[in-house]
């Protein structure tokens, strides 16, 4: 019997310590009381993963989240507007001929008068969407305020301090240390508002990835989805505004002439090269958001899954996760950082060789 109250009680204690460092670690207590035990790999893809609502917390089985808008189109070409939690007042999911496929990604699907099952064009307002809103929102409030402190300066006035210092700070590091050297001197101004943009956008949404409640918490650089569109970006940048220089070098690159004809090997590399660039930044930031997001959340299942266990095991591994769970949090707040910084850099330097200086 003390033995029991015992466990209990460590179990009341460690859930308190995830609940003030780590909130979101939640999820994994959850499902251990509702389910007798611990799916890891439901937990950490579930996290990654978008969703129709925002998930909060869970109070006696109950789950407590923000229902978000669903806009469909069905198979006759007719929308659909409606709210989330319709899916759980069926208690299976379903609304109308629509239903969430749990089972394999949980995106919502429409089964057909046939019986078939496909999947409708789907505009809803996601978690993700909504925390790309949330840091748009932020970034137009930073540097909105901080333009409007500039509106104001005279000659008289004293350098900013701060927070419109701590702006400057980091927009003239980025600036002078990292577009400027990598685009070069005669082309960056064009390409500093994409690149200053890019940068604090991914910053900001890694920054907000690692508050575990509302209104953060969303996996959005861990999305392929967002990587990919950021990296076609950076893509369309270097191939529209490449100079002739640049497509001279692909084509006819300066090398020996057996290997351009008559097997152009040489311009087949450099015509494979303008893709595999962008492909590199993509899967860079998407693989190193997402493996950080996993680590944590497996390392806090071990606490869960060494407790059924018994408390001899339990125990011990339950200080070693709080130990790794604060080493890896305090490492993705400087991975927020470097992975914000070598993405914008990388793109820089694509940009840069994309205007290359004439060759005699």
């Amino acid at each position: 019997m003390k033995l029991n109250i015992l466990t209990h009680s460590l179990r009341i204690i460690v859930l308190g310590l995830l609940l003030c460092f780590f909130p979101s670690q939640g999820r994994c207590s959850e499902a251990a009381q509702e389910e007798g035990g611990i799916d890891v790999k439901e937990i950490v893809l579930g996290h990654l993963s978008d969703a129709y609502e925002w998930h909060i917390c869970s109070v006696n089985g109950h789950h407590v989240s923000i229902p978000l808008p669903v806009i469909v189109q069905n198979h006759d070409g007719e929308w659909f507007f409606f709210s989330s939690s319709e899916f759980h007042k069926s208690g299976d999911n379903t609304f109308g001929a629509f239903f969430l496929n749990q089972e394999q990604n949980g995106k919502i699907y429409e089964k057909l008068p046939d019986g078939t099952v496909e999947r409708p064009l789907d505009l809803s307002i996601t978690k993700d969407v909504v925390q790309i809103w949330i840091v748009v929102v932020l970034m137009l409030c930073i540097f909105l305020s901080t333009a409007k402190w500039y509106k104001k300066k005279t000659p008289d006035t004293p350098a900013p301090n701060g927070f419109v210092g701590l702006v400057e700070m980091f927009v003239m590091s980025i600036l002078d240390d990292l577009i400027k050297p990598s685009v070069g001197e005669k082309h960056y101004r064009k390409y500093a508002p994409f690149l200053l943009t890019a940068f604090f956008f991914i910053f900001i949404t890694n920054l907000l990835g690692l508050i575990p409640i509302f209104p953060g918490g969303a996996n959005i650089t861990g999305n392929i989805n967002i990587t990919f569109f950021l990296a076609i970006c950076t893509f369309l940048l270097i191939n529209l505004f490449g100079n002739k220089e640049y497509w001279k070098e692909i084509f006819w690159p300066p090398v020996p002439t057996w290997l351009k004809v008559p097997v152009p090997m040489m311009p087949v590399i450099e015509l494979f090269g303008i893709f595999t660039k962008p492909f590199a930044l993509m899967v860079r930031l998407f693989a190193n958001m997402m493996a950080g997001h996993a680590i944590i959340l497996s390392i806090t299942c071990i606490i869960f899954i060494t407790f059924q266990m018994g408390i001899g095991i339990g125990a011990p591994m339950t200080l070693a996760s709080l130990v790794m769970m604060i080493f890896m949090n305090a490492l993705e707040l400087l991975v927020a950082f470097i992975q914000a910084y070598v993405f914008t850099m990388l793109s820089a330097v694509f940009i840069g060789l994309a205007h290359p200086e004439h060759h005699e």
